[in-house]
């Protein structure tokens, strides 16, 4: 189990000590660092965010009002030197709380407690609308033309990003459908499917080659690159190296 992590603070100390102990506990996954909420926002569109350690005196926006813009936020803890606003913080339904400076053990902690909520989410998402355990289902519906479509995970090649509309890419044609990379990318399990770039998710089966910079697969017979985001290079090449003889 990995939960991926950011952390978003505008002390570059403070993102440091973070960062390092985030480094030592595996099942944390740091996806990015931001010095402030504007920053932090946009970084939410384009990536999957299980667990945020806030400050919450920040410029512009501050880690609370931050928290109250998101519909759906992941996991948080804040992160402050403030004892005065723990209060709210638990209103808001924060994990935990960490007063400044911040001791490895006191991390560990509330690292912890992300770490179980993270678990029991989990199990809850896993049983479907029948209150029964997730049953493998090799399947998905989209919204496409009004009506919808049945897409099957093995059918597809990868996925295409366009500003709010994703393009499904399959071994027989393509949908089209009204809605987030992000979205899609929570809703797809994580063994078979991975993002590679802001743009773009491959289905893991069928990448046929890769580099630093792209991945191969093959699209109507001839060989499709798709670009390696910089920020997504170490995930790829991760799962490769994994199956590497």
């Amino acid at each position: 189990m990995m939960i991926n992590t950011l952390i978003i603070d505008d002390e570059p100390l403070a993102l440091e000590v973070l960062e390092t102990y985030i480094s030592q506990m595996p099942q944390l996954n740091l996806v990015a660092k931001c010095a402030n909420a504007l920053e932090a926002n946009e970084l939410l569109r384009e990536h999957s965010i299980d667990l945020i350690f806030l400050d919450i005196q920040m410029p512009q926006v501050s880690g609370v009002e931050f928290i109250k813009t998101l519909s759906k936020p992941p996991l948080f803890i804040f992160t402050t030197a403030y004892s005065n606003y723990a209060l709210e913080g638990f209103e808001l339904n924060a994990i935990d709380y960490l007063l400044k400076p911040i001791s490895i053990d006191r991390f560990m902690k509330a690292a912890n407690k992300a770490l179980e909520q993270f678990e029991l989410r989990n199990r809850e998402d896993d049983a479907d609308a029948d209150g029964h355990e997730g049953d493998g289902k090799d399947f998905f519906f989209v919204k496409a033309d009004k009506k919808l479509v049945k897409i099957k995970y093995n059918e597809i090649l990868y996925i295409e990003g366009l500003k709010d509309y994703v393009i499904i890419r399959m071994e027989q044609g393509r949908v089209v459908t009204l809605q987030t990379m992000k979205s899609l990318e929570e809703k797809l399990p994580e063994d078979k499917f991975k993002r590679i770039h802001r743009s773009y998710i491959v289905s893991i089966d069928k990448i046929k080659a890769v580099d630093g910079t792209s991945v191969d697969v093959i699209e109507k017979g001839q060989v499709k690159q798709l670009p390696i985001g910089k920020n997504y290079r170490d995930d790829i090449l991760a799962i490769i190296h994994q199956n590497k003889l």
